[in-house]
Order: C-alpha cells, then structure tokens, then sequence
C-alpha cells in the first residue's frame, strides 16, 4: 500500500476529521511548491520516520500532489488545491443567464472537460495494471463532455428554440431546472469517466495493507460513492444560491436595486462552491472498506479479516 494511501487510512476516522484534512489539502498555496519539495515531502512518507510539525506539513504536499495508488506526481491543474480555482469560475460562468446557446455551450464545454479530466486523473489506477484501454477510455471521456456539455445547456436552448417568454417558466428554466440537471450531470460524468474500474475491478488490502486481489464489487463501489459525492457538490452550488436569489428578488430592497443581483449571484455561487468541495470530498472516505464476502468469492480464501480497503479516488 503507498505511503499516501496509509496517511489517508489513519486520518480518514470520522467525517469531522476528514473536512478539517481536506480544508488543509486544497489551500491553493500549495500550489506553489516547487517540485524538488514535492518529490522531498513524498519520500519522507515513505521514510517510515516519525513525523514532527515539519512533517506534518511534508504529508499536507505529498497527499495533495501525489496519486495514491501509482505515487506518481498529478499534473498541477488537475491537483484538488486547483479544483476551486480552476472550476470556482468556470462554474459561475455556467451559471449565468445566458442571452444565446453558444455561450451556454462554451461555458459548459469548458466545466464538463475539466469535471471529466479531474475524475479521470484521480481515479483508481490499480485497474491500469491489470487490463489498460487507452483508446477506449479515451473515446468514453469524449463521448461524455460531449453528452454534458449538451445537456448542461438544455436550459437556455429551451428558452432561446422554443422562445420562452413568460416570467414563471424562465424562472423555471434558470433557477430551478439547473438544480436537478447539474446534480445528474456531475454523477453522470463520474459513472462514465470511471466506468472501466467497475469492468476489470481495482486493487483490495488487508488490515496490514497487503494486497489481497482485485475486486469488482469495491470497483463499483467506489466509483458510486464518489458519482454521489460529486452530485452533492454540483447539486447543492446550483440550488443554494438560485433558491437566494429567488427570495431575494421578492424583497423591496433589491425590487429598488435589481442591478445586485448578479453580483450577489457570482458571489454565492462561488461562496457555497468552496465550502461544498471539503465537505462532498469528506463524505466517504478516501480508504473505503468492504465486506470480505461482498468483495468477491475469489478474495474469500486469501483475505483475513471481516473487511478489506481499497483507494475510492475523486
């Protein structure tokens, strides 16, 4: 099991302690790192030394710039500290009423590709080394930013093709319908992106961190539990801010100052979006468990113990 792997299994102990870990992992700060401190900060992980406040920093960097299943350096923009900074606008702008589709289009095309290429990096790679279909997967990630990008923009296509004129349905179609089609959408993408772990299953751990096998039924576990969380996340960005904004206009206050709503909006998007990212990336942990008998009857023999780990991804 990689040093990062351990590291998320001993801090992974309650859904408290695992906000406070990833508030700590998505400081856009360490970003900044070069990466002769990086590569330093990994191998003092695998060290096995006992860790003081500089080695508590030195975890911080190796968990949030490292891959736990191939301990290889993710690309920087694809990192979780650049998750927000990178998809906090891209979301906002989706987000906007749109005056025509194509800027619906390009502003979805751009938030669905990077969604896609976030869960794709970090997914479970432990499959990669029992059966790998680049140009496969490759197709089903474009096949998916397609059908996204597509469906993201279904609100203003109905509006603009089928001229929606009345108050109440262009209500409907900016604020609330948004809600739902951004939560099927984020979990859409993650079913499809990672939907060869599910195939050919992903690598399963004794208590001791020993490979036990590979195992489907964990594959189709993790995947699930991360589409959720990743539903959760775009669901509650899109409706926490719309359902404001809706009780918002109903005020006097803003009926006197209609030009503070739009700012109000960029700025509650973006708000629940960054407290949104620590918490749907806590609600399962990074090490799930699973049930020995679930794992799969090949496993039951070689596998001690009532449960085994595997790495969930993002």
């Amino acid at each position: 099991m990689d040093p990062n792997l351990l590291q998320w299994r001993h801090r992974d102990q309650s859904f408290l302690c695992r906000v406070k870990t990833w508030f700590d992992l998505l400081d856009p700060s360490l970003l900044l790192s070069s990466d002769a401190e990086i590569l330093k900060a990994h191998g003092l992980l695998g060290g096995g030394e006992k860790l003081n406040e500089k080695g508590e920093a030195a975890v911080t960097l190796s968990l949030s710039s490292f891959h736990p299943d191939s301990g290889a350096a993710l690309p920087l923009i694809f990192r979780p500290p650049a998750f927000f900074p990178v998809s906090g606008p891209l979301v906002v702008a989706s987000f906007l009423p749109h005056s025509g589709v194509k800027p619906a289009l390009f502003w979805q095309f751009l938030l669905q590709s990077y969604n896609a290429g976030f869960s794709h990096v970090n997914r479970n790679t432990s499959a990669d080394k029992v059966k790998a279909t680049p140009l496969k997967h490759l197709l089903l990630i474009a096949g998916t930013v397609s059908y996204t990008t597509v469906a993201g923009a279904l609100p203003q296509i109905f509006i603009n093709r089928l001229r929606v004129q009345s108050p109440p349905l262009q209500t409907f179609c900016r604020s609330i319908l948004p809600i739902p089609l951004s939560a099927a959408l984020a979990f859409f993408s993650v079913i499809t992106v990672r939907n060869e772990e599910t195939e050919t299953g992903i690598q399963v751990f004794d208590s001791d961190g020993n490979l036990v096998g590979v195992s489907k039924a964990a594959g189709e576990k993790a995947v699930w539990d991360t589409a959720l969380s990743r539903a959760a996340l775009f669901g509650t960005t899109a409706a926490v801010p719309n359902l404001l904004i809706l009780l918002l206009q109903r005020t006097r206050f803003f009926q006197r100052n209609s030009l503070l709503v739009a700012p109000c909006r960029h700025i509650s998007v973006a708000f629940v979006l960054c407290l949104m990212i620590p918490v749907s990336f806590s609600l399962f942990s990074q090490v799930g468990t699973i049930k020995r008998e679930s794992a799969g009857q090949e496993l039951l023999a070689g596998a001690p113990g009532e449960e085994l780990y595997y790495h969930r991804g993002l």
